[in-house]
């Protein structure tokens, strides 16, 4: 009989206590039964992990089983992805980001869409949440024919190039010829982009599946901004 195809979402903890109880919520009562949690807490100093723990010990006591907690000191966010991909088994890898939040029946699509084209990497749509507005955003037609042309508009910001709208095989990770960023912005698509050259099979679920928060004050992309532009240079170079 062949063995369930299991998913495993990484959610690095940093500075969230205001958004993480969402967030949390979203993707602990997800569907699909087949899903490893996996939250490093990157050393956060607020009460983002009390909040956290709160949800578990409230209504998710019953997964404990498959929810892993990895504490470490601040060592930023590509190292804490990188140290829940350590401690991820799940056959296929999903990033996610604990200030934003996905749609129930999430990961059951995503799953639905592996099992069908036993694809490498599958991304979705998404949409931008602003403070009393939402934006869907589509992406375009991307396949293992046409990775080139994904990896370049991924560089000129005509696609995505985040790691969150995008589920990948965990080998890829692995894999001997990945290099993981040194620099926080812009680390994904430092990822991304190399995730995408290694990939056989590339799909696009048409369907939203990923809210992406855009009225976080505390958020990377809200930082000093010559730190965010030296950074993305030293990644990009």
């Amino acid at each position: 009989m062949k063995e369930p195809l299991t998913i495993s979402l990484i959610a690095p903890v940093y500075g969230v206590e205001k958004y993480i109880g969402r967030f949390a919520e979203s993707v602990l009562s997800q569907s699909y039964p087949h899903i490893q949690f996996v939250f490093v807490n990157d050393g956060t100093s607020d009460d983002s992990m009390d909040v956290l723990n709160a949800v578990i010990e409230d209504r998710y006591s019953h997964l404990k089983e498959r929810i892993v907690i990895v504490n470490q000191n601040n060592a930023g966010l590509p190292a804490a992805r990188r140290k829940g991909i350590g401690y991820a088994t799940g056959d296929y890898i999903w990033h996610v980001d604990p200030d934003d939040w996905i749609e129930k029946d999430a990961v059951e699509k995503i799953a639905a869409v592996i099992s069908a084209t036993d694809c490498d990497l599958v991304y979705f749509d998404l949409i931008k949440e602003y403070q009393g507005k939402s934006k869907i955003k589509r992406e375009g037609e991307y396949t293992s024919l046409t990775k080139d042309r994904y990896i370049k508009d991924m560089f000129c910001h005509k696609a995505f190039g985040c790691v969150w709208n995008k589920c990948v095989k965990r080998s890829l990770y692995n894999s001997e010829n990945l290099i993981y960023p040194e620099y926080t912005y812009g680390e994904d698509t430092f990822l991304t982009i190399q995730l995408a050259g290694l990939s056989r099979s590339i799909v696009h679920l048409k369907e939203v599946l990923y809210h992406y928060r855009k009225d976080n004050p505390q958020a990377i992309t809200k930082q000093n901004h010559r730190k965010r532009h030296r950074e993305y240079a030293l990644n990009f170079l």
